[in-house]
């Protein structure tokens, strides 16, 4: 069955990279549509494909699936073979507890710190905009390595519940903008960052969106800090 993920920029699209790392992480081979973002064309291609007019899209023979986390879920049911949720279910529905919130939260870290792969930015920290966010974030990040990783509960690694997952995959984003941005943060959570940025899968993301010819320029680095 062909399988099609339709993304943004990797550089910025933040919300594309999050069901791509849990494709990756299946095996399943598929083709890459990449729409660069903030084109005059960007809206018209993007419905060319979903009925949101937004990245990313999923299509798996004839199903057709929007939103990040969505599109996780349903590679997972898929493909239950990758393991992309931790077995046991109090891991599980621990995982997927913080996956959602990563998908409906945290404004203020997304509007003063968008992801951006092509810059450090260091001199543009803004995190006194979003230190709740920020303390939240590291706050799930610790509680799961201690309550679940360590432990083992997915497998043996250095992510959230042990071996990679979707929470993984929904929080890698941020790990991307708190290096971008020069965050300081706690050991435990700079070890996190580290393993994140270490994937095989981020690599090669990481390593494409530095080969794109595109710029943004986000309003937020237009107003006063």
């Amino acid at each position: 069955m062909a399988t099609t993920l339709v993304i943004g920029n990797k550089t910025y699209s933040s919300w594309s990279l999050r069901p791509w790392l849990a494709l990756k992480a299946t095996g399943e081979p598929f083709e890459e549509v990449l729409v660069p973002l903030d084109q005059p064309d960007t809206q018209s291609r993007i419905r060319e494909y979903s009925p949101t007019g937004k990245v990313p899209l999923l299509v798996h023979g004839e199903v057709r699936v929007w939103e990040s986390l969505a599109i996780c879920e349903y590679l997972a049911d898929r493909f239950p073979a990758a393991k992309l949720w931790p077995a046991d279910p109090a891991a599980r529905a621990h995982a997927r507890a913080v996956s959602t919130e990563m998908h409906g939260g945290f404004a203020e870290l997304r509007r003063n710190m968008p992801m951006d792969l092509s810059h450090s930015w260091p001199q543009r920290d803004r995190s006194a905009h979003c230190q709740p966010d920020i303390r939240r974030v590291t706050e799930i990040w610790r509680d799961c390595r201690e309550r679940f990783g360590k432990a083992g509960a997915h497998g043996k690694g250095e992510f959230l519940f042990g071996g990679f997952s979707i929470a993984d995959a929904m929080y890698a984003p941020v790990t991307t903008r708190f290096t971008t941005y020069g965050v300081k943060l706690d050991p435990e959570s700079m070890r996190y960052i580290e393993a994140v940025a270490a994937h095989p899968a981020m690599r090669e993301w990481i390593a494409a969106a530095r080969q794109e010819p595109w710029e943004l320029t986000y309003e937020v680095f237009r107003q006063p800090a």
